[in-house]
Order: C-alpha cells, then structure tokens, then sequence
C-alpha cells in the first residue's frame, strides 16, 4: 500500500526520516531490522501495516542520504523504470542497456534524465534491472538513486542495500506498469542531492566485491596466473570453429582462461577475500576500503581464485552430466568444443586451482598452504560423492526418495563450497582451530538451504542455463521438493508422479511439467521447501550468533541474507557490460 494524499505521504517520509536520524550509520541494516524498526515507525504513527514496504524504503532512503551526498555525481546512477513512459505511441526504442528515450515530452522520464545528466549523473531507463548490480560490482559507480515500484524497491533492500551501496529512492504510485505515476518534485530533490564530501561512515562489502570480480577481468588473470603456453592468453573467437588456427598445445590452457574470465558472481572468492579481511583487520569495509584491497597479496589473491577455478570445473562436469545447453548465457563448453574437450578443460581447471595454493607455500607458510591443500582436497571429493550419489539416483529405474536422503546429497554438493572458501580465508589470516566447527556447521546449513532455494527457483526458469521451468524434472535429477511431495501424496498421487519420469511415459515435456507443478502444489511440497529453509536459516544464523569475532559474524550474517534470497519472478539475462561508460547517454 502506498499513503494516498501527499499530505499523507509527506507526513510519514518526514517521520521515517527522524527516525533514520538517529540510527548507527556504521553498519547496514539488513531486511529484518529494517522492518522492525519500520513496524515500529508505523505503531507509534498510527498507521497500517500495510504501509511497511513503503516505510521501509523511506527509512533505506533517509539511512543513506549522507553516503549518498558524500558521492560525486558523476559516481551516482540514477535509474528510471520504463513504466513511466506514455503508453500510447511511445517512439523509445530499446538496446541492451534498456530504453533509449527519444525526449519527446509525452512523459517526464526526458525531464528526469536532462535534469540528471546535467548534474553529471549516468542514467539508466530500466525495470527491476539486474544489470544494476553488475554496474556497481565492476566500479563503475558508487551510489544509485532511482524510481521504481514498490515491490521492486523492496527486493532491492536485500540485494543491494545490505552490500553497503548508498541508494535512494522514491517509489511509483501505482504498479500498473503502464502510465504510472510518481511524486516528482521528491524525484526532482534527490536528484539534486548536494555533492558533500565526507569520509564514508557506513561498512560496505562493494570493495571486496570489487576485488573478487577483478580477479578474473583478463588483465588480472593474466597477471597473478601469468599463462605458460603463450605470452598473453589467446582470445577464443565466437563462431563454428572457434580452435581453428589456435596451437594445440596451448589450446586447453587458452579455454580455461576463457571461461574463467566468462562469467559467474564470484561469490566463493568473495567469500574467501571477506573471511580473511574480517581476521586481518577489518580494514576492506571501511572508511579505507578501496585503498586495502590493493593491499592484500597475491598468494591470498590466488587462493581465493583456486576456489573459482575448483567451482568453474565443476560447472563443466555438471554441465556434461546434465547435458545442459547453457552457461552464462552461451552454449556449454561440451557444446562448444566437444565432449571430450569439455572433459579435459575441467581436469586442467582441477589441476589450475591445486597449483594455484600450493606454490604459495613460501609466501604463505608450508603449514598453512598444506592446511588449505587439505581442506581443498576434502571439499572435492566430497562435492563429487554428492553429485555421484544424484548421478546414480538419475540413472535408477527406482525413483523413490525420502527427503532425508536428498538433504543428504545436497550436504555434500553444496556445502564444500562454501566451507572451502571460509576456512581458506579465515586460515590464511591466523590459526583456524577454534573456527572449524562454526564453519562446517554454519556451511551446512547455507548449502543445504541455498540447494532449496535453487529448486524452488527451478521452477521459475534460469535467464542463464536452464531456460524452462521445472528443469531438474526432465533432468532427472533428485530434488528435496520430489521428496517431500512423494513423501506427502496418498498411493494414487505417488504413483502418477512417479510415472511422470518412467522411460515408457507417453507424457510431453510441457505435460509432465505441469503434472509435477500440480502434484507438487497437491502434496504442500513447496510450501514444506519453504519452511526447510527458513529451519536451515536460522541454524545458520544461530552459528553466526556464537562468534566472538564481530567483523566475522557480521560476514557470516551478510552471507545469510545474501546467499539465501528468496525465489521470485524470473529474471532477465544476463547483460554484458560493454559500452557501459556511455551509460550518461543511454
């Protein structure tokens, strides 16, 4: 709900903003205590609760206005939604940047942008974009200022905010998507921002971000893992025959490089940068941010990238095992390149990510990098008994499952992960003794939620890989949702799921699909999904709750409400960030 007479409007923004005065600016509110502190605004206002998103993005807006201000404009992205746009006969066309606006006067969205960049901003016309963060993560601004609907702004709070990125914002009137409305002179007001320099008071993660997502730009590759089979690393060329002419020899490490610097979020080595930085000082999230991140080593550097290099890996014999047709975006590697050319990059990137650590022993001493070796080495063979243990269940005629069992498989292929990227981390900054049960405990429960969450997204579609819902079904891959609906339907109901899958079905692709979406809703399956997350949550959370070390439990808690994000609507593809420094032009 959005307060429906701009007295209204005025009067509550004007409260939220008192109260945002008096929060600590040191370190980010994440979704929960924003809506605590949001619900309370609302209590001792009087007003309706279903005020509460709208709160809470006044109260996100007013938190951040300092950091905002403290940002040069030409650092600043200011983001408008298509919605705006008079409906009928809008002449904008669109590129891949979102839409390119023709200032025609039938809508304010030209007046917003020349207002904009005439304070130097970047601009960008999108909806709910998810090229936003991408902009962010690759340094090109610092701050984001925008207007959207208030559902979109409220999925913003958890994805961007809780990062530590200044935002401000002023949502639409109305989610019609067409002819919508907003209260433009609050648009106009935070447009006009007064730049204030000021030393940022607010921890943000960006930095590491950063950091993590450089590693892999071919510039910083090709440095701290300088290649051995040619001077700088060979470009793969799109097109039927991408090896022709390339030297054999040098062609394997020439792929590798080329899908590492491909794609991916980067997570794990973020992970590893952020464990260390939080037992080392703390100093990536402050004031100094960008400035420590420079200073962290390169065999730290390449620890972290060994993490990356193991996961990329694993991706190329998942993909094959799969048979999946997409990555990132682009046809798999085996679909590419061949089968066996896809088999033996994998088994490079393997060998890649164990060299990368062990010739650090020198810089980071023989005990810490044969403990990293160690935990590496754990972590791959676990993750590979889990996805045996998926392999063999696909392949069996017997498709029965106790959701016991797939919790089982999903501790072993996800979790490692994670587990390897923290302890890497939190070794290399000092002993790690006292850290190992937190950090096993706390990993289980991320990967086990994070893998149901990533079912329940399945049936959203993936922009990136698999690109229809319910993916994992004709996959033939076991998930903790067939579980619980096999677990759940009387004998009728088990046998008509089960017969979905059996070699002799006569059911189309699109028929089983929508069989499984009704049995799985019959049967309460997602609903129970839902609510295994929530109990693997808070085991998480409770981990994090008993570290003495603040810095670490701050990360350990910036991991939960990052890495679990709730499934919603499907989202864009991915978009690549050429060109993006004529954003102010878009």
């Amino acid at each position: 709900m959005v307060p429906e007479t701009l007295t209204e409007r005025e009067a509550l923004r004007q409260r939220c903003n008192e109260v945002a005065a008096k929060l600590d600016k040191a370190v980010p509110l994440n979704k929960d205590q924003m809506e605590q502190v949001a619900r309370r605004t609302l209590e001792d206002a009087g007003l309706p609760e279903g005020y509460l998103g709208w709160a809470m993005v006044m109260l996100s807006s007013a938190f951040w206005k300092d950091a905002v201000a403290a940002t040069e404009p030409s650092r600043r992205l200011f983001l408008l939604p298509h919605c705006l746009k008079h409906a009928e006969g809008c002449p904008a066309d669109y590129d891949q940047f979102g839409m390119d606006c023709k200032r025609c006067g039938a809508c304010s969205i030209a007046d917003f942008r020349s207002e904009a960049e005439a304070q130097g901003y970047r601009v960008l016309v999108a909806e709910g974009s998810p090229v936003v963060m991408k902009i962010i993560v690759s340094g090109y601004v610092d701050a984001i200022v925008g207007v959207a609907c208030l559902n979109v702004l409220e999925k913003a709070i958890d994805k961007i905010l809780l990062a530590g990125i200044p935002c401000m914002a002023v949502p639409l009137l109305s989610s019609d998507c067409r002819n919508t409305s907003v209260d433009e002179p609050w648009v106009a007001d935070m447009i006009r921002t007064e730049y204030r320099p000021a030393v940022a008071k607010t921890r943000s993660y960006v930095h590491l971000m950063r950091a993590a997502a450089d590693l892999f730009t071919p510039d910083t590759l090709t440095r701290i893992v300088p290649p051995q089979r040619s001077k700088d690393p060979i470009v793969i060329p799109d097109g039927d025959s991408p090896l022709a002419g390339i030297d054999p020899i040098a062609a394997t490490e020439a792929i590798a490089y080329d899908f590492l610097s491909r794609g991916g979020k980067h997570s794990r080595p973020f992970i590893t940068l952020a464990a260390y930085d939080a037992l080392s000082g703390d100093r990536c999230t402050g004031p100094e941010g960008a400035e420590a991140t420079t200073e962290i080593s390169d065999s730290v550097r390449r620890a972290a990238m060994s993490i990356e290099s193991f996961h990329k890996a694993s991706l190329v014999h998942d993909d094959i095992q799969d048979d999946d047709s997409f990555r990132y975006g682009q046809p798999a590697l085996h679909h590419r390149h061949g089968l066996a050319t896809a088999i033996n990059v994998g088994d490079y990137l393997i060998g890649m990510g164990y060299r990368l650590v062990s010739r650090e022993a020198a810089s980071l001493g023989a005990d810490t990098a044969a403990d990293l070796l160690d935990n590496l080495a754990a972590a791959h063979m676990r993750l590979s008994e889990g996805q045996g243990a998926e392999l063999i269940w696909r392949d069996s005629l017997d498709k029965r499952l106790k959701p016991i069992d797939a919790l089982k498989v999903y501790a072993l292929k996800t979790s490692p992960a994670f587990e390897a990227a923290l302890y890497s981390g939190i070794r290399m900054a000092g002993d790690a003794t006292e850290y190992v049960d937190a950090i096993r405990t706390f990993s289980r429960n991320m990967g086990v939620a994070f893998q149901i969450l990533n079912d329940l997204g399945d049936w959203n579609g993936d922009s990136d890989n698999k690109l229809i819902a319910g993916g994992d079904v004709l996959g033939g891959r076991p998930t903790i949702l067939w579980a619980l609906a096999l677990e759940a339907l009387d004998p009728a109901g088990q046998e008509e799921l089960l017969a979905t899958v059996a070699k002799d079905s006569t059911l189309s692709a699109g028929e089983r699909i929508a069989t499984v979406r009704r049995l799985y809703r019959s049967s309460g399956a997602f609903d129970a999904a839902a609510r295994l997350v929530d109990k693997h949550q808070a085991r998480a959370e409770q981990v994090a709750d008993g570290l003495e070390s603040e810095p670490l439990r701050r990360l350990f808690y910036f991991l939960v409400d990052t890495v679990l994000e709730r499934p919603s609507e499907p989202t864009t593809p991915d978009i690549p960030l050429t060109n993006i420094s004529t954003l102010g032009t878009v």
